[in-house]
């Protein structure tokens, strides 16, 4: 069940930090059996952001691309997969090319990463992958036709330029990965947004009831940044602030709330709104939340 939250997790990670770039599907399907692509990714033609802030991520965005993100080392079942689907994709790109009496520009062509915490050297040699010297240790690629690259994050170095990978690392690296990203500066472009989706995983996690070691450690680590976040946006007086954490919260685990539940959120006050941060953990369903906002309606007419 946990590798399920992680997935989503991973998904929404990559869609949110590439979105400013260019046109993010996640997942998206290929093939009639359905498979699904974890994160299609196709660059903007004219870039508006500064794609550089994410490291080496962003050098891997700069062209069009697949990632398939794995929460436990991907097998070479795995990663056949992975290539089938590079591959469907690739005669899509044919197909319509054919039709238009084109040809394929290299780089509409996706390269597909393949993210893994950790491999074998049985796995990188048996796809024949090897290390390029303009590229971080970590990153192996297979025969140059295939387009295809396993990133192993465990094995990446601990640098800024590799952290927004590192983030989707298992245990000890996962978690140094984290300790950095709250050492960044607060006006980052992409330190609120990953702290909120990895707060949302925490409470998805905490409600797990077979959570693994790892789970658990993260969960710890995170549970004191969360309650920072709230208290300083209570001591800054920015009940707006604690609203739109709450909300985005919500979003993430339930979809779209109905506007008159988001009326009601907005209607609270700091100690109320404080009460739901701590309460919204429990909540299952949307139905909880409703059920919760009309109990401090009839407690307030009381």
């Amino acid at each position: 069940m946990t590798r399920f939250i992680h997935d989503q997790f991973s998904k929404d990670y990559l869609e949110e930090l590439l979105k400013p770039f260019g046109k993010v599907q996640a997942p998206s399907r290929v093939a009639a059996e359905v498979r699904e692509i974890d994160v299609l990714f196709s660059p903007f033609t004219t870039q508006t952001a500064n794609i550089e802030t994410l490291g080496l991520l962003g050098k891997m965005a700069t062209t069009a691309a697949i990632f398939e993100p794995f929460r436990n080392p991907a097998t070479k079942e795995e990663i056949t997969d992975c290539l089938l689907k590079l591959l469907e994709v690739r005669n899509a790109i044919q197909r319509e090319a054919n039709r238009n009496k084109t040809s394929i520009p290299t780089a509409e062509i996706p390269q597909l990463w393949v993210l893994t915490p950790t491999a074998s050297e049985a796995i990188i040699s048996g796809f024949g992958a090897t290390f390029k010297s303009d590229w971080v240790e970590g990153v192996y690629f297979l025969p140059e036709y295939l387009r295809t690259a396993i990133v192993v994050i465990h094995q990446l170095p601990s640098t800024q330029e590799t952290l927004w990978l590192r983030i989707l690392g298992r245990g000890r690296v996962q978690q140094q990965a984290v300790d950095e990203l709250t050492a960044l500066p607060a006006n980052h472009p992409f330190v609120e947004v990953t702290l909120e989706l990895l707060y949302s995983l925490q409470q998805n996690l905490r409600i797990n009831q077979n959570i693994e070691i790892d789970d658990r450690e993260l969960v710890m680590r995170l549970a004191p940044l969360y309650q920072e976040d709230r208290a300083r946006a209570i001591q800054e007086g920015e009940q707006k602030g604690e609203q739109k954490v709450i909300l985005r919260q919500l979003n993430r685990r339930f979809g779209d709330i109905d506007l008159s539940l988001i009326e009601q959120i907005k209607g609270l006050s700091t100690e109320k709104l404080e009460a739901l941060a701590e309460q919204l953990l429990d909540f299952n369903e949307v139905a909880d939340l409703a059920t919760w906002l009309q109990q401090q309606q009839e407690s307030q007419n009381q």
